[in-house]
């Protein structure tokens, strides 16, 4: 089994995941960093299968670092989070769907803390 947490607070967001990357019951890995950080104040937490999920995360962060050089300023949590959650819902509906289950957490100045929860 692979686990993720999430906890938000008024003013935090405290996040964490276990490192193994196991099929069934096989353990196949137990260094796996389930953790990546899209930006300076979000961080995609990504399970499941372990191709899918490391495609998935990188093609999430890719974008966001896009998105921030052509505009000049970084995605909020919220709108990280649509764009994930968009991206997901369309490869689900595609031939070539990504089994992963995600945690989006991160850190807005103006709304605060953000915990969002796709699968």
């Amino acid at each position: 089994m692979e686990y993720l947490i999430g906890i938000q607070g008024p003013d935090f967001v405290l996040v964490a995941s276990d490192n193994v990357a196991a099929n069934s019951i096989i353990q196949m890995k137990n260094d796996y960093d389930k953790m990546f950080k899209l930006s300076e104040k979000i961080l995609l937490l990504c399970v499941g299968e372990a191709g899918d999920t490391a495609q998935f995360a990188e093609y999430i962060q890719k974008n966001v670092q896009l998105y921030k050089m052509r505009n000049g300023y970084e995605l909020s949590p919220a709108a990280a989070a649509n764009f994930t959650r968009k991206n997901l819902a369309d490869y689900l509906r595609s031939r070539t769907p990504y089994h992963v289950n995600l945690l989006l957490a991160g850190y807005d100045d103006a709304d605060g803390p953000g915990l969002y929860y796709m699968d």
